[in-house]
């Protein structure tokens, strides 16, 4: 039988924060491995975020304080948890409650994934509106070179 490992990730922004009160929670919680990550949300440039994928096994559960300090984006956190779910491993956000080793945080997590999805496909839908008005009204839609 394989053990499951709570593995922590805290990110700050900046220098200047510190994760202090992001690895106390995640200490608190029974996390004792936790990577740690100074870098804007937007920078794909993560490496201790790389190296926790990396190490997360089968039956583990990656832990953060909370939702935005994992994914740049809502699609990007969606990416993830997609990757954790298929490699069998758990995600858990402390500040929002979201468990996907549960029922119920799977389906909280599936909610948000079709809420993002809707948002991505009324903004194809607005954008080809758009250029079709445009067009209509005689103009070129797009940039203009």
């Amino acid at each position: 039988m394989v053990d499951m490992v709570n593995i922590g990730y805290a990110r700050v922004s900046t220098s200047e924060q510190d994760t202090t009160m992001q690895v106390k929670a995640l200490e608190k919680f029974g996390c004792n491995i936790i990577y740690k990550d100074t870098a804007s949300g937007a920078k794909t440039d993560r490496p201790e975020l790389l190296k926790a994928l990396s190490y997360l096994r089968k039956s583990d559960v990656l832990v953060v304080w909370k939702l935005d300090r994992l994914g740049r984006s809502i699609k990007h956190l969606i990416e993830i948890v997609n990757d954790l779910e298929a490699r069998k491993i758990g995600f858990k956000s402390l500040t929002e409650n979201i468990d996907t080793t549960s029922s119920g945080g799977k389906l909280v997590f599936h909610i948000f994934s079709a809420l993002a999805q809707f948002e991505r496909d009324l903004v194809r839908e607005r954008t080809k509106a758009g250029l079709k008005a445009a067009k209509d009204q005689g103009r070129i839609g797009g940039r203009l070179l």
